[in-house]
């Protein structure tokens, strides 16, 4: 009795097992969606690298860093850019050092370049001149079954020289009689429509002339003298409808040399060209 008396109480701990795995937390799943968009965002741009040109690249790449740009330099007046604004008459940035042409601050004239250009407009009227003269000569064709068919052999450009007007062969309706440098009526009558065209303006005149290759290599070839000559039998053309001679700055034969089709020997390539000339 006395020793069960002294004896130790015995503690029995019972731990409560659970089945199942258990819940763990959700952090991984916030970790997994980051991963899935960055993935996501990763191929996105493999597909936008392949599918892009560098130009619409260098656009995406801009828009994601915008800039303003000033330059250093730019105003001329008064205020905190040194210009009431970044803009020259609030239409075009400022280049130069000072104030613009139209409107110079009193303290810093203009220095260098300026917003405005003047001959930039002038280029501009002239390139809407030379337009309304190409229009004005291919909108003539409804006047008359003679006048439609005269069209038929005009071609118009503009190009850095100017306004070019051709006049060339068809099959079977030569401009110029076989082989010589005698025009025909209708090339009399196409210069008279060209020279009163060319009389509304004052721009100076150029005047070329092509022909087609020879089917066989001769030892004196004439195709220099050809177009040379049928260039300066169309100057004579223009002067004799009015147009004034001291307008004409140049007359040249081409020869066989430049053709407009890929046959040389085509009769298309029989043509002589009236250049009305921009202003220098």
């Amino acid at each position: 009795m006395g020793a069960q008396a002294n004896a130790a109480p015995v503690i029995i701990k019972r731990k409560k097992v659970v089945g199942g795995d258990g819940h763990h937390g959700g952090a991984w799943k916030v970790a997994y969606a980051d991963f899935v968009t960055a993935m996501m965002a990763f191929f996105m741009l493999m597909w936008l690298l392949n599918a892009t040109t560098e130009q619409q690249r260098k656009g995406i790449a801009d828009y994601f860093s915008p800039t303003i740009p000033i330059n250093r330099v730019s105003g001329g007046g008064n205020g905190a850019f040194q210009g009431d604004s970044i803009f020259s008459e609030e239409t075009l940035a400022r280049n130069g050092t000072g104030a613009t042409a139209q409107r110079p601050s009193e303290e810093n004239q203009a220095r260098g370049d300026t917003g405005t250009d003047s001959n930039a407009a002038a280029r501009a009227q002239e390139e809407a001149q030379l337009q309304s003269l190409m229009e004005e000569l291919l909108g003539r064709g409804g006047e008359s079954e003679v006048m439609e068919n005269q069209l038929k052999h005009i071609v118009t450009r503009i190009t850095d020289e100017g306004l070019v007007i051709e006049l060339f062969d068809l099959p079977d309706v030569p401009l110029f009689e076989a082989a010589t440098t005698e025009p025909t009526p209708l090339m009399r009558e196409l210069a008279g429509l060209v020279a009163r065209l060319a009389g509304s303006v004052t721009n100076d005149v150029a005047v070329a002339g092509h022909v087609r290759a020879n089917p066989v290599v001769q030892a004196d070839n004439p195709v220099w003298d050809l177009s040379a000559g049928r260039a300066d039998s169309l100057r004579a053309l223009l002067k004799d409808n009015g147009l004034r001679a001291d307008r004409v700055q140049r007359v040249t034969g081409h020869a066989d040399r430049d053709p407009v089709t890929r046959d040389p020997m085509a009769q298309r390539n029989n043509r002589v060209e009236i250049i009305l000339l921009r202003a220098q």
